[in-house]
C-alpha cells in the first residue's frame, strides 16, 4: 500500500518539476539538472518493485533518496538565485520533503525485514 503511495505520489512530483522546468528561462544546465533528478526519484521507486532481491531494492530506494535530496537541493537554488520565489514552488518543496520522509521509512522497514 505504502509502495504504490510513494510510486503515485513520485510520479505527480515528476510531472509538476517538469512543469516547472518549462518555465525556466535560460539556465540550461540547471533544468537540465532538476530535471534528471526529479524524475529520477519516481524511475528508481518504480524499478524497486522489480527488484532481483531485498538487498536491490533496498539499493534502489537509496538511489531515489539520493535523487530526493538533489532535487531539494535544485528547488532551494532556483529559490536562492530568484529565479522562482518560494512561495511558487512551496508546493513543490513539500511534495519532495514528503517523498523523502517515505522514501527513509521505507527503507528503514526493508533493512529491519530483511534481519
Amino acid at each position: 500500500m505504502a509502495e504504490s503511495k510513494l510510486r503515485d505520489l513520485s510520479k505527480d512530483f515528476a510531472v509538476k518539476s517538469l512543469r516547472l522546468c518549462e518555465n525556466i528561462n535560460g539556465h540550461f544546465s540547471l533544468r537540465n539538472q532538476l530535471e534528471r533528478a526529479a524524475t529520477s526519484i519516481g524511475a528508481n521507486i518504480h524499478e524497486a518493485n522489480y527488484a532481483h532481491s531485498r538487498a536491490d531494492f533496498i539499493a534502489k530506494l537509496q538511489i531515489a533518496l539520493k535523487e530526493c535530496y538533489e532535487t531539494e537541493y535544485w528547488l532551494e537554488l532556483l529559490v536562492d538565485a530568484e529565479i522562482f520565489d518560494k512561495s511558487s514552488i512551496a508546493d513543490l518543496q513539500t511534495q519532495c520533503g514528503t517523498i523523502r520522509r517515505l522514501l527513509v521509512a521505507s527503507i528503514n522497514t526493508a533493512k529491519n525485514n530483511q534481519k
